[in-house]
């Protein structure tokens, strides 16, 4: 307003005014490439991040002013992203080469039920690769048996050309939104065969033991009388040769043979009451009055009730006795070595109830040996007593356990049975 109403010409009017102009705009374009650069530059930034290009990064990042600012935490956004891409990628590089490797077959089956993920295993379980079987459906395949049914479960079916028994696990999971089973398939026969191989070793190992022990005597006098015979004794004479208490000789020789048979055929007894359990009869039981019953079978020793709560469980009476009988007989068989006492007390703990059986013995030696049938530190004892009662107490649902007790010398038995 100065300059048109001042004394100017015209020209110079014009003039200063397409300079001030001139001079505005630029300012305005300078103004506004400080503006508008930086807010593409974080559009870029954001675009590539939405294509999972996490290493393009803006200069200019500054914490001093607004748009500086903004870029920096835009850049501080690409680098938690792609830290967050590096171990996601890693974990599933981790969890591909687990999932190949283990020995399990693993199958994943989208909702139409077609094959979609399967590691080597399930190549060998299937008797293809991965290329033919990819796509195929549950029932080519001959898995559409378990996508259904209850699990886990035990099957015995013919897989992959042999004949086994596997177990089945099965879960659901989303995948881009669409449901998914996993299927898990467990070779049990392998580990059935090695327990059972383990299982005959041991047996053949204690049978073997037991046998032996019995037979070499045996063997060893039977041979000694054959040789006296052979030389001409005769029991009940004397002669030149011949001393005169041959006979009382072969009285003992035959004593022992006739002893070593019976431990034989005892033993032989109580492997087969150890192999043919027959499984218990539940019915209520009044826990007090058993265990009352049982202590008053043992003569030996005054047996301590330490417990007077009342108390069903859902047993087998005659099994549950004979568990009770094994261990008060067991306890005061220890207490009497070294004249100390024995005493039964029972609580519920955790929805169970706890028997314990605890006497003042010199403890246990060693309990790596303790379930090991027929094995025995007693000299006339089975090795059968402790292996029945844990035998009655799983059939029960429960547990049997012996451990040395923590508070003074002696042990602790502990037989755990549903409520």
């Amino acid at each position: 307003m100065l300059l048109w109403a001042g004394d100017f010409t015209p020209k110079v009017r014009w003039s200063v005014a397409l300079l001030a102009v001139g001079w505005w705009l630029a300012f305005a374009g300078t103004i506004g490439e400080r503006v508008v650069r930086p807010l593409q530059s974080i559009s870029n930034l954001l675009a590539a991040l939405r294509e999972g290009d996490y290493s393009i990064r803006a200069r200019g990042a500054r914490t001093d002013e607004a748009l500086g600012l903004a870029l920096w935490e835009v850049n501080a956004l690409a680098d938690v992203l792609r830290g967050q891409r590096l171990g996601a990628l890693e974990a599933t590089a981790l969890l591909r080469r687990v999932i190949a490797e283990v020995d399990v077959a693993i199958f994943t089956f989208d909702q139409d039920q077609r094959l979609r993920v399967l590691n080597r295993a399930g190549e060998r379980f299937l008797g293809q690769g991965a290329a033919r079987a990819l796509g195929r459906t549950a029932g080519d395949l001959g898995l559409a048996a378990c996508l259904e049914g209850e699990v886990p479960r035990t099957v015995e079916l013919p897989f992959g050309g042999r004949l086994g028994r596997w177990e089945i696990r099965r879960s659901a999971f989303r995948q881009d939104g669409r449901p998914h089973q996993l299927v898990v398939l467990s070779d049990l026969s392998r580990a059935l065969r090695e327990e059972e191989r383990q299982a005959w070793q041991r047996l053949i190992r204690v049978l073997g033991h037991e046998i032996n022990n019995s037979l070499a005597p045996i063997q060893s006098i039977a041979k000694s009388l054959g040789e006296a015979l052979d030389r001409g004794q005769r029991p009940g004479t004397a002669g030149p040769t011949q001393p005169a208490d041959s006979a009382e000789d072969f009285r003992r020789g035959l004593a022992v043979i006739a002893a070593r048979s019976e431990s034989l055929s005892r033993f032989m007894a109580a492997y087969s009451r150890l192999a043919r359990l027959p499984r218990p009869t539940l019915a209520p039981v009044d826990l007090p009055a058993l265990v009352r019953r049982v202590a008053g079978l043992e003569t030996r020793l005054s047996v301590r009730i330490g417990s007077q709560s009342a108390l069903s469980v859902a047993a087998d009476a005659d099994q549950l006795e004979q568990l009770l009988i094994n261990l008060v007989s067991n306890a005061v068989d220890a207490a009497l070595e070294t004249g100390g006492g024995v005493n039964i007390g029972w609580d519920v703990v955790d929805h169970a109830v706890e028997v314990r059986v605890e006497d003042e013995g010199p403890g246990i030696p060693e309990t790596a040996n303790l379930f090991v049938p027929f094995y025995t530190t007693k000299p006339e004892g089975s090795g059968i007593g402790l292996v029945l009662s844990r035998q009655i107490a799983e059939a029960h649902g429960g547990t049997l356990t012996l451990e040395n007790r923590a508070a003074g010398r002696g042990c602790v038995a502990r037989l755990t049975l549903p409520v």
